[in-house]
């Protein structure tokens, strides 16, 4: 859904623009108090994860394929405020590197596929928690709920902000029928990823799922080569002693071998909003992007021949460089909050 420039005029850009800072500041102080010793190593990797994921577009109907949006995953992973400031770096990534979304509408895409899908999803996914049983199942039904709800949320954002400032005179009834049909189905491709990758993370390591901290499942010690329930108040620090390491590299390795070689297999159908754009005339004004002549425009590597290597090469520098930029931002964050809570309680001491 990634929105190129010339599909909104510039008055409605510069306002989403505008909203989607806004946005991204409130997210920057509200990851303060969710990037914790647990979730700061995890952001850069979840933004990597997304990246990759996005890469791998899937069938939905006849001619039109879908992709991640990764809201949903983000927020339930590691907090609604560090979610959106995750999809935001991909989309900044994309739209720098590959000339994927154009560089005007990074406001839209932001707004669409970042706010939207973060603010739809974890509504969801809390209100259901609060609903159903306190259960490991309960978080992986609520993330696929959840999930399947934000795509044609983001959807109906588009919408909105095509009826605000579209540059092409299409009727608005039918734009809103196409985007919302058509990504209902993409939904349920979101749905099943997200709650496969939530469960994957919850059966390992639960307390590395912000969604899932307070599940009643007592956290195991092993005692003199035994494993015991930890005590209730020894178990949230004991939590955050281990090591998120492993979990760290596997998903790496993951989100490498996924951009790196599983990218070539994806579906080269365009995706619901090209296929509506396309079909419905909304595409008429669309402006090259400002970055096409980007090395990796496209999501290949200038130069090189070979088709598979070229894509395999541009997925893996996707990968690396959303990791470093998301974990040199989220590090900065997390470190804000550390200086807060030394003033906070230097100044309790001091009284």
């Amino acid at each position: 859904m990634h929105v190129p420039d010339g599909f909104i005029d510039a008055p409605v850009s510069v306002a989403a623009g505008l909203a989607a800072a806004g946005a991204v500041a409130v997210s920057l102080r509200g990851a303060r108090r969710e990037l914790d010793e647990r979730a700061a190593p995890l952001a850069g990797l979840v933004a990597a994860f997304i990246f990759a994921v996005q890469m791998l577009n899937f069938p939905v109907a006849a001619g039109t394929s879908g992709h991640l949006l990764g809201g949903a995953l983000a927020a339930i992973l590691v907090g609604p405020c560090t979610g959106v400031l995750c999809v935001s770096v991909v989309l900044l990534m994309q739209g720098v590197l590959f000339a994927d979304g154009g560089l005007t509408a990074l406001g839209v895409n932001v707004m669409n596929m970042a706010v939207v899908t973060v603010v739809v999803a974890y509504a969801v996914f809390r209100g259901l928690l609060k609903l159903l049983p306190d259960t490991r199942r309960t978080v992986t039904v609520a993330a696929f709920a959840g999930a399947l709800l934000s795509v044609p949320g983001a959807a109906v954002m588009f919408t909105l902000l095509y009826a605000l400032g579209g540059t092409t005179d299409v009727p608005l009834g039918k734009v809103f029928t196409a985007m919302v049909g058509v990504h209902v189905l993409i939904g349920i491709g979101e749905a099943v990823i997200t709650a496969a990758t939530v469960g994957a993370v919850l059966a390992v390591r639960p307390d590395l799922v912000h969604g899932a901290r307070g599940l009643a499942a007592p956290l195991k010690l092993r005692v003199g080569g035994e494993l015991v329930d930890a005590p209730a108040a020894a178990a949230p620090a004991a939590a955050a002693a281990r090591s998120t390491k492993p979990v760290w590299i596997t998903g790496l390795v993951a989100a490498l071998v996924l951009a790196g070689f599983v990218s070539f297999y994806a579906s080269a159908s365009p995706d619901g909003l090209e296929k509506v754009a396309a079909d419905k005339g909304i595409d008429r004004n669309v402006k090259e992007h400002a970055a096409a002549g980007s090395p990796l425009a496209g999501y290949s590597v200038k130069d090189v021949g070979d088709a598979r290597l070229s894509g395999g090469l541009a997925g893996v520098i996707g990968v690396g460089t959303t990791v470093a930029v998301g974990t040199g931002i989220f590090w900065t964050v997390r470190r804000r909050r550390a200086q807060d809570l030394t003033a906070a309680s230097t100044a309790s001491t001091a009284l």
